[in-house]
């Protein structure tokens, strides 16, 4: 969604979910860049990286930190156990669960797409000063907070 010089965007000047809309989908760009040709979305790299930097994470906790049902996160798992991302292994406190570890292969392609979506990131953002950077994952973070989301209830 591109602004189109001439048109009026009355009330959408004002909103904040409009503005965010706008720079979510420049950024879902870069990130499409940065992944051409991987069978990857943001969801399953989302979940990806959360198994690395936590091995032996439960599909539970999994789906708390992703924000979906356990069902989503056992689909994200078989996604990935499949291309011989993920491996289950027992967990060490719980024998009925599972905890989730990235295999060698995963580990190598996490750390490449990693490091392709982070400079597409930087690339599309480097409009903003490291300060300014910063200062808008500060404030988008406030917005996504619980708290802020429990106060508009």
């Amino acid at each position: 969604m591109k602004r189109v010089a001439g048109l009026q965007y009355d009330v959408l000047d004002e909103l904040l979910g409009f503005a965010l809309k706008r720079a979510q989908l420049a950024m879902a760009g870069a990130f499409g860049q940065a992944t051409r040709g991987a069978d990857i979305t943001p969801p399953r790299l989302t979940a990806l990286v959360i198994v690395g930097a936590n091995p032996g994470i439960s599909q539970t906790a999994l789906g708390e930190a992703l924000g979906i049902a356990r069902s989503g996160a056992m689909l994200l798992t078989d996604w990935a156990q499949a291309r011989g991302f993920v491996e289950r292994r027992n967990h060490p406190g719980d024998g009925r669960a599972w905890g989730l570890h990235l295999t060698r292969s995963g580990d190598q392609f996490v750390q490449k797409t990693k490091r392709r979506v982070l400079e597409h990131d930087m690339k599309t953002s480097s409009c903003l000063t490291p300060g300014e950077r910063r200062e808008l994952m500060r404030l988008l973070e406030k917005l996504a907070s619980p708290i802020s989301q429990e106060e508009v209830a």
